[in-house]
């Protein structure tokens, strides 16, 4: 039983329970998906049904990850058969834990306001884009936003943090960014400021039907 319970999993070479990585990257990656979608049909439809579904079953899922283990959990589970075939990238399940522990609080606040209390306010939608930003982050990045604070409320450094963020080392030359490089990056984004300013009454126009313009044109 205690093998069941056991947040994490044992591996050689590693002196604490540590999780996969990359079928935490995958599964955020899901995750983001469907809530991506869900919000923007409350958004832009009106519409807070797919999104009730939603809140349920992260918390449904979270519940499981935290109390009985992330192995039995259902979006961790798919999430290891899509990379079951990639070499995994193990990190501490300690600040996992933690990070999760904050997923699991904010479902529960979304699960009262908006599946109980039938209500949507700037708290729900601040809370929201809070996972938003979180699941892209863990999913595009491999930054654990939640992991990050870990060190800050226990006054330790985590353990195999992903992509050895926690341990300081001197970049490699791939890894630095020259002004050169920083001055194209603001040059693009000026590029993309002066396309929105130049083309944004063209760009405003409703496309019309292909076929037509084509026959318009010859005709």
């Amino acid at each position: 039983m205690s093998r069941v319970r056991q947040f994490g999993e044992n591996v050689e070479g590693y002196n604490i329970p540590v999780l996969n990585e990359r079928e935490i990257r995958a599964t955020a990656g899901i995750l983001f998906l469907f809530a991506f979608i869900a919000i923007m049909m409350a958004i832009f439809k009106g519409s807070f049904v797919m999104l009730k579904y939603f809140i349920v079953a992260f918390l449904a899922d979270f519940i499981i990850r935290l109390f009985v283990s992330p192995k039995y959990s259902p979006t961790l589970v798919i999430g290891r058969l899509i990379v079951s075939r990639q070499v995994p990238e193990y990190v501490g399940a300690t600040q996992k834990k933690f990070a999760w522990v904050i997923g699991l609080a904010l479902a529960i606040i979304m699960l009262v306001l908006i599946v109980i209390v039938n209500s949507y306010s700037v708290i729900t939608g601040l809370i929201c884009l809070i996972c938003l930003v979180f699941l892209f982050f863990e999913s595009a990045f491999g930054i654990c936003l939640g992991c990050l604070t870990y060190g800050w409320f226990y006054g330790k450094k985590a353990q195999y943090c992903p992509g050895e963020i926690c341990d300081l080392k001197n970049k490699d030359d791939i890894q630095k960014t020259s002004i050169t490089q920083l001055l194209m990056v603001f040059a693009f984004i000026a590029f993309i400021v002066a396309t929105v300013y130049l083309f944004n009454d063209f760009f405003s126009e409703a496309p019309g039907d292909l076929w037509e313009i084509i026959r318009s044109a010859r005709g």
